[in-house]
């Protein structure tokens, strides 16, 4: 009697308990999507370019490309590919109820503007599973076609915008979620998707795992003037977030790469 008493008091008090660390792994839904883009927890967490040194000029192999979301609502597309930008991501999803209401002026306009564009999904872990959450990405913006200028969707994998900073999970559990997102993700579309986090996050919720870096692509931020050290499993990597201050819209990135590489990995 008195342990369905404390479990009662638990769930009306929000005391940890049994009872309270199973809602835990179902936390409610996205509070404020639109506020969360790939990079908003980094620069929150990490800092930002403000004080750092600038990055390298871009080297002769590189791409230039950004990435946007509900928060740069309608892109002046123009006006980025007249300034050299050839690629874009595009946040489409979060977790399993969050669709980007600015999507379709973003990922149809930077095509429309001759670039080479991508979908991209924020994870939110604690909310639903990694199958669930790549299935509603797909199924909402997140596929991709062998037309030579889609990329591959991309999974944002960065700090908790709502609560703990590893979403309450083990970093084998976070692992684990991952490899059921990008499975979900390559049954559906055939394609192995890119991975968007950084070292300190990725050390620090994964353990630095090592279970990604020979399929994933690795896009990394880091606003400084260099890439910087990059997280265990990868040698190299695909992108590179070098600033959340660029023209016309903040985040930039360059490929690694010339263009010919890029529209390599477009097609696979």
């Amino acid at each position: 009697m008195a342990g369905v008493l404390l479990t009662v008091l638990s769930l009306l008090l929000g005391l940890p308990g049994a009872a309270g660390a199973a809602a835990t792994r179902h936390a409610p839904e996205p509070r404020h999507p639109g506020q969360d883009w790939a990079g908003s927890q980094i620069a929150r967490h990490e800092g930002t370019a403000a004080g750092l040194p600038p990055a390298a000029p871009s080297p002769a192999a590189s791409v230039e490309g950004v990435d946007v979301s509900s928060h740069n609502g309608s892109v002046a597309w123009s006006t980025l590919w007249n300034s050299g930008v050839r690629f874009a991501y595009v946040k489409a999803t979060e977790s399993t109820s969050y669709t980007n209401p600015s999507f379709a002026q973003q990922y149809n306009g930077s095509y429309n503007a001759g670039m080479i564009r991508g979908a991209y999904h924020f994870a939110t872990p604690d909310t639903s599973g990694g199958a669930a959450q790549a299935t509603y990405f797909v199924n909402h913006g997140g596929g991709w076609s062998r037309d030579g200028r889609t990329l591959p969707g991309a999974l944002d994998m960065e700090y908790n915008p709502y609560g703990a900073t590893c979403y309450g999970l083990s970093a084998a559990g976070l692992v684990n979620w991952m490899k059921d997102w990008f499975a979900t993700y390559k049954a559906r579309t055939g394609r192995d998707a890119v991975i968007y986090t950084s070292t300190n996050w990725w050390k620090q919720c994964t353990g630095n795992s090592t279970a990604f870096g020979a399929v994933n692509p690795l896009w990394i931020p880091r606003y400084g003037s260099s890439v910087g050290e990059l997280p265990a499993g990868w040698g190299f990597h695909t992108v590179w977030q070098y600033t959340s201050s660029g023209p016309t819209v903040g985040d930039h990135n360059r490929f690694n790469g010339a263009l010919d590489r890029l529209r390599a990995l477009a097609n696979g």
